[in-house]
Formats: structure tokens, C-alpha cells, sequence
């Protein structure tokens, strides 16, 4: 369970200049293992779902504490691998700045095909405003899911902690979604992904209100908006970085053929752009950067006592 501030902070760094490994990325194959489990216990009941999030994630858990055990005397290096592999703080930003570009050169047609990059909305149904707005909605929520939440859980439960919070982040993303497929089997994944990111979703919120250019704006479409979202998680984060950006988020988006009618997060902000991307991104690295350090000595106090 220990957790190496020294061993997360250069965890960060390498994320930061080479973002996510490209051989053998092991985030990759744990949603190889996870889609193999599936294919053996899926049943169109809630249970058959809830026995698949155990394995899978308790398996990812388990395998990291192993490794910790097996390991004790390497725990900075063990901490920095696996920082490494969780977080995806530089890829998400690289992602997003690609659709910024294609949209600053007029591109829509290249900027719908780069969004699936970020989102799982439906590109063809959105015009450059709204493909920026998506952007910057997953910039705000991935900001939460591939970086801060992980750092949260490495300070609570060291290394098996942050392998856990990915395992659950990316089983939600494979399963927990309402198709057809998973609306029962996917159930179970899902409610464990809003329990897990539940702290850090708050602690994104908090710093977004703390470091963005408008703190006031923030903290109020946070406590008035962000309980309008769907998900309790994602909720507080985008309706900060709303407040903090002076955007509208929320709205009518498309999902697989799906339309959904959102409420709009921070009315009185104006209509994003796509020079808001720039802005979200660099909002996301000043809350990722604070919240490595506000873990890191979380976990350094938690160590000493």
C-alpha cells in the first residue's frame, strides 16, 4: 500500500514528456484480458456484470499488490511505472490540441474524424462550435478520470490503488455505457466507476475553481449546475471549468444514433470556440500539476503517521 511521491512525481514527468507508452501499454492489455473475461460470463443480468467488475478489477488490484510485495525495496519504481502507465494527462492534451488545429484551419471534415479520439459523440452531427464544445467537455472530465482520480487513489492505497481506479475507469468505458449490450451486464461497472471517482472528481473541481480565470464564475456553476448533469462525477468538474472558462457546456449531444437533451452548465457563459481549447487544456495541466502535489504530500503524511 505505500506510495513514493518521489516515484509518482517522475511518474508524471514521463507522462508529461513521452505521454503513454507505445509498446505494450498495459492499460491495452487489461481491456484485452477484460474483453476475454466477457466474452465467457456475459449474461444479460446485472450479477453475471457485478462477477466480471470483480475479477477484472480485484484481478488488477491484486496483481499490483503482488508486485509490491514481491518488490519492497523498489517501491519509487514501482510507483513511477505505474504512474506512468495510468495516466494520460499528455495524450489527452495532444488529442485535443489536434482537433484545435484542424478547426483553426477550417478543417471540420478532419476535426470529426479526430474527436472519436476524445469522445464517443457522433461527429457527423456536430458543426465546429459543437465539436469544440465536446472537446472541452472531455478535456474537463478526462482531466478527473486519466489523471487527478489516479493520483487520489495512489495516495489512498498506493500502487494497487491507482491500478485499481484504471481498471475501473476503463471497464467503465468498455461496459458501463446504456446499449442494448450492456444496460444490465454493464450496471455494475458503471456504479463502481461513480463510487471511485467520486474524490477525484471533487478535488478536479476544487482546483479548477482555485486555478482558473474565473473562481467565483466556477463556484457558482458548480453549486447551482453541476447536479443538472447525469453523472455525479462528471457533473462538478465540467460546470467548474465552465464557470472558471466562461463557456456554456451541456446541451444537446449525440451518442451511437442516441440524442440526449443536456442541461446547460453555466447559462450565462458565452458559446465555446475553438481558442477554448487552448484554455481548457491549459487549465488541466495547472489542476493536474497541483494535484500531484497535493496527493504526493497526502501520501508522504499518510506514510509518516
Amino acid at each position: 500500500m505505500r506510495f513514493s511521491a518521489t516515484g509518482a512525481a517522475l511518474g508524471y514527468l514521463c507522462d508529461v514528456l513521452a505521454g503513454d507508452p507505445r509498446r505494450a501499454h498495459p492499460v491495452a492489455a487489461f481491456g484485452h484480458i477484460a474483453t476475454t473475461v466477457e466474452r465467457r460470463l456475459w449474461r444479460d443480468h446485472r450479477a453475471a456484470g457485478a462477477l466480471h467488475a470483480v475479477l477484472c478489477v480485484g484481478g488488477a488490484a491484486a496483481g499490483a499488490a503482488a508486485l509490491t510485495r514481491l518488490f519492497p525495496r523498489r517501491s519509487k519504481v514501482l510507483t513511477a511505472g505505474v504512474t506512468w502507465a495510468v495516466l494520460g494527462g499528455t495524450s489527452l492534451a495532444r488529442e485535443a490540441w489536434a482537433v484545435r488545429d484542424a478547426l483553426a484551419d477550417g478543417d471540420i471534415e478532419r476535426a470529426r474524424k479526430l474527436l472519436p479520439g476524445l469522445c464517443g459523440r457522433d461527429p457527423q452531427a456536430l458543426d465546429a462550435d459543437g465539436i469544440a464544445r465536446a472537446v472541452v467537455e472531455s478535456v474537463a472530465e478526462n482531466t478527473s478520470d486519466a489523471v487527478v482520480g489516479a493520483l487520489v487513489w495512489g495516495a489512498l492505497g498506493g500502487v494497487p490503488g491507482m491500478a485499481a481506479f484504471r481498471a475501473v475507469n476503463t471497464l467503465d468505458a468498455m461496459v458501463g455505457h446504456k446499449s442494448a449490450r450492456y444496460r444490465r451486464f454493464g450496471w455494475a461497472a458503471a456504479r463502481l466507476d461513480d463510487v471511485a471517482g467520486w474524490p477525484g472528481s471533487r478535488l478536479t473541481a476544487t482546483l479548477a475553481a482555485l486555478l482558473g480565470p474565473d473562481r467565483r464564475g466556477a463556484l457558482r456553476a458548480w453549486r447551482q449546475d453541476a447536479g443538472l448533469h447525469p453523472s455525479p462525477n462528471a457533473g462538478p468538474v465540467e460546470a467548474a471549468f465552465a464557470g472558471a472558462l466562461g463557456v456554456r457546456l451541456g446541451g444537446t449531444l449525440s451518442y451511437g444514433g442516441r440524442v440526449e437533451h443536456r442541461p446547460v452548465l453555466n447559462a450565462p457563459g458565452r458559446a465555446v470556440e475553438a481558442a477554448d481549447i487552448e484554455r481548457a487544456v491549459r487549465l488541466s495541466r495547472h489542476v493536474s500539476a497541483l494535484a500531484l502535489a497535493v496527493c504526493c504530500a497526502a501520501g508522504y503524511v499518510k506514510e509518516r503517521t
